[in-house]
């Protein structure tokens, strides 16, 4: 049953923002902010503590939506879960990124019944495609920097980077190594944890944890940053703040073909499998927070 609750919740969170609001780029202001007013309504919804960063880019102001859930016994520390809400232009971005906004929010949901010892915080990102992709001026940079002033005390940083496009036929995965075609699943049934050296350590624990909570298959893998795609979302801005992050992917352009273009919509995704992710985010993080 709670899966079936979960897939329900997906739907109508991807469903509202690609097919309802559409493409959401840094151009479609208005749509921004819908979408903005959304993700704060859900999270007040869900108990959490709502709160908002704004920042300029070209002479207009963005925002980024903070729903906080403090730890039950008050400790400092604090694990951040985030997902960008823009998309590229023209495109209704179901997979990239709206299937990472639906599951942050599901995940704040079952999160806010269970409290664990430390906070979490769930961030969505207003701004991380072109033309600020990898810049200072991307929504994530502005809070990674933020949390960086201020001091605050980071246990690590798990970032939705699309994770609801899966497939089963053989040679439908790739890779940017040859040799991981050897290591790792040339079927795109799986979920990829990937990070930084620095992180490897704590990609390990959100892999194990990811497994206590579902049966979808998880792989990791650490690198350097001349791995391509291993820092190619808003987990590299924590990295320039020295935290340590993880991205949970469905590894968009090695396995959707449908990725940045008008062809990213709803039909194409796998809620079943998807809500499996949630499930198994959710138990990582609760397992980060004890």
């Amino acid at each position: 049953m709670k899966l079936q609750e979960s897939i329900k919740r997906l739907q109508e969170t991807i469903r509202y923002l690609s097919v309802e609001i559409g493409p959401r780029s840094y151009n479609d202001r208005e749509k921004l902010q819908q979408v903005a007013e959304y993700i704060s309504s859900r999270f007040k919804e869900y108990g959490c503590h709502v709160n908002e960063q704004s920042f300029v880019f070209r002479g207009n102001t963005y925002r980024n939506i903070i729903g906080s859930i403090p730890g039950s016994n008050k400790k400092e520390e604090i694990v951040v879960l985030g997902a960008h809400y823009d998309t590229v232009a023209n495109s209704p971005g179901a997979d990239d990124n709206a299937s990472a906004v639906a599951g942050l929010l599901e995940i704040a949901r079952l999160i806010s019944k269970s409290r664990g010892a430390s906070a979490v915080r769930f961030v969505a990102f207003a701004l991380e495609e072109p033309p600020v992709y990898r810049t200072k001026n991307m929504g994530s940079y502005h809070y990674a920097q933020m949390l960086k002033k201020s001091r605050q005390k980071i246990l690590g940083m798990i970032c939705l980077e699309m994770i609801g496009y899966f497939a089963d036929s053989p040679g439908s995965q790739e890779f940017p190594l040859p040799f991981m075609k050897r290591k790792f699943s040339t079927k795109g049934n799986f979920i990829a944890a990937v990070g930084n050296l620095r992180s490897r350590k704590f990609t390990e624990k959100v892999k194990e944890g990811f497994k206590e909570g579902t049966n979808i298959p998880i792989f990791s893998y650490n690198a350097l940053p001349i791995v391509i795609g291993i820092d190619f979302s808003d987990h590299w801005s924590f990295y320039k703040f020295g935290y340590r992050a993880v991205m949970i992917t469905d590894t968009a352009f090695y396995r959707n073909p449908y990725y940045h273009t008008e062809s990213d919509t709803y039909d194409t995704l796998d809620y079943e499998r998807m809500a499996k992710v949630v499930h198994g985010v959710k138990a990582a993080v609760e397992r980060l927070t004890r």
